[in-house]
């Protein structure tokens, strides 16, 4: 049976849309990095409102392009934009314009969003998108990213790592730049005094600077005889002028820097498939696509996500979608696949008494997250949409939730799911259970980090509005996480204020307040009411937190935060820290 060949004019046609998406890309790139460079700015002038603002617009900025692309598209497709064999056929054209480009699973994605919003794709199409399930891209990858290369001679760390310092300028002189190659001289020392004497024989760092939040980052590599270990010093410029402030060589240390519940670096990095290549060198056990997500690039990260659960699920062909361990949600039904560390949440059709918001308003609150500064306390929480599932792999009490609570977003199509809109997180421990399980000790040092997680968050203009212990889970690195967003808001936005105190014996009895209690209300002296922690904990939370409980506390950091004074939340302990 032939097939007819595409006529001359449609050639021209799929070809002309290829360019025309190709050239999108190229836009959407650039600007990228126009805004990513200014994070060098920021950090020079100390201009932190102006950084924040940077992040959110960088963030805006894919789903800009893209709008913009269809609408150049429009002249293009002549109102054959579902035309599937002319799609295949600018596939075609698209691909032979990314030979060779290290870069190219990007522009991919960028095609893949474009087929998507035309077609209104459910689960994958493969006959018009680029799809990858089999293989790892960043593997063909071998080109070695752009990085500074130091040999140390024994008793010349210190003069090498003035070199160092040398290499990356700044429009600001370190205060005492000496003071500061000692101190990282020392702290390598330290750190890696069990390789041997003289331990350190060479450094190596990436030669684009990461900036997040007010801090600047050298990222690489220590080198001992027989050995490596990852190497970041990180830069403040305050009020003491530009200095060395931390040195992180542990892998523990540098993986939460890279947390997904932080926001994304500012790097502006040539190419970014090589980066992450380095990077995972560094962080052998952290996902490919939350390094892409950390380097701004969210889109990629969400297909790498997709990429890999995918490819895990089909190779675990007996094992069933569970609803997820903890406390049911009254907003949310969340799943998970036993083996694989994500949970799947979807929106329940009707939310129980007392939660009062509307479906809009949750997803509002989940955009709001992807914008903030998350501080290391806020889960990235990733929406896809359409995503198909065979049916035949979801365990039966959970496919009753989804049918029965979930109807809105649930599309059941022959033996398939397909739900409408699906958020995908990384998954914790619910700290509940946690606390149940563990021995004093460790109970007590995850309660006082889960305050210490609230304190956070609120430095940060993040009220999580519901502190109950359900909504926050613990990291392997015993880090307590925000992740429900359904009550969080700002708070600036709050109305923090002294619990009225009863002055007649009727009010005193009375079994509901007896005061008007608006709905940006807040009473931190009842925090303890609803944090449902063990009383032990709760003493030893108030002790070394007690300023959650004082409204004053709370309205005394309104007043700097709207003035636009954050303060600084170092994203490493104390201990990191250089003399």
């Amino acid at each position: 049976m032939s097939t007819a060949l595409p006529s001359p004019q449609s050639e021209r046609r799929a070809e002309a849309i290829g360019r025309s998406i190709f050239d999108a890309f190229e836009d959407y790139h650039a600007r990228f990095a126009e805004i990513t460079r200014r994070a060098r700015l920021r950090f020079e002038t100390r201009d932190w409102s102006a950084a924040r603002e940077d992040a959110v617009a960088r963030i805006a900025l894919y789903d800009q392009c893209i709008g913009e692309c269809m609408l150049r598209l429009r002249a293009v497709l002549m109102g054959q934009a579902h035309d599937r064999a002319l799609w295949i056929r600018a596939r075609e054209h698209y691909a032979a314009l990314l030979s060779g480009l290290i870069d190219q699973e990007l522009y991919k994605t960028f095609y893949n969003t474009l087929t998507r919003r035309y077609f209104r794709t459910q689960g994958v199409d493969a006959g018009i998108e680029f799809v990858a399930l089999d293989i790892e891209p960043t593997d063909a990858i071998t080109h070695p990213v752009a990085r500074h290369s130091y040999a140390v001679s024994p008793g010349r760390l210190t003069e090498v790592l003035m070199r160092v310092l040398g290499d990356y300028p700044f429009a600001v002189p370190y205060a005492h730049r000496t003071r500061c190659a000692a101190a990282i001289a020392v702290r390598l020392h330290d750190d890696l005094a069990h390789w041997g004497e003289h331990a350190v024989r060479g450094i190596e760092l990436l030669d684009t600077v990461f900036y997040r939040e007010r801090r600047a980052y050298l990222i690489g590599r220590v080198f001992g005889e027989h050995r490596f270990s990852p190497c970041v010093i990180a830069l403040v410029n305050d009020e003491a002028g530009l200095r060395a402030e931390a040195v992180l060589t542990r892998r523990s240390d540098v993986a939460q820097l890279f947390s997904n519940s932080r926001s994304y670096f500012q790097a502006d990095l040539p190419t970014v498939g090589d980066a992450v290549v380095f990077l995972r060198s560094l962080l052998t056990h952290k996902p490919i696509d939350e390094l892409y997500t950390m380097l701004g690039r969210a889109k990629q990260g969400k297909t790498e996500r997709y990429r890999t659960f995918f490819r895990h699920f089909e190779a675990q062909p007996n094992e069933q979608l569970v609803q997820a361990e903890g406390t049911p949600g009254m907003v949310m039904a969340v799943f998970t696949l036993p083996s694989y560390p994500l949970v799947f949440k979807l929106i329940r059709d009707r939310f129980a008494y007392p939660k009062k918001m509307s479906r809009a308003e949750v997803e509002g609150k989940y955009e709001l997250v992807f914008q903030l500064d998350r501080v290391g306390r806020l889960l990235d929480a990733q929406p896809y949409r359409f995503l198909r599932f065979p049916r035949e792999r979801f365990a039966e009490p959970l496919l009753r939730e989804l049918r029965e609570t979930c109807a809105l977003s649930v599309i059941e199509e022959g033996e398939d799911l397909i739900f409408d809109l699906c958020y995908i997180q990384r998954r914790l421990r619910p700290l509940n259970l946690y606390l149940r399980e563990q021995l004093p000790e460790p109970a007590r040092a995850a309660a006082l980090d889960y305050a210490q997680a609230i304190r956070d968050m609120a430095r940060n203009n993040i009220f999580p509005g519901d502190m109950l212990l359900k909504n926050f889970g613990i990291t392997r690195h015993q880090r307590a996480v925000f992740y429900d967003y359904d009550e969080l808001c700002l708070v600036t936005d709050c109305e923090f204020r002294d619990w009225p105190k009863a002055t007649t014996y009727e009010e005193q009895m009375a079994a509901e307040p007896w005061f008007h209690v608006g709905p940006h209300d807040v009473f931190p002296e009842r925090f303890p009411l609803f944090m449902g922690l063990p009383a032990q904990m709760l003493e030893a939370v108030r002790v070394h937190h007690g300023e959650l409980f004082d409204p004053q506390w709370w309205r005394d950091l309104q007043a700097r935060l709207r003035e636009d004074d954050y303060p600084d939340t170092p994203p490493y302990a104390d201990r990191l820290r250089l003399a």
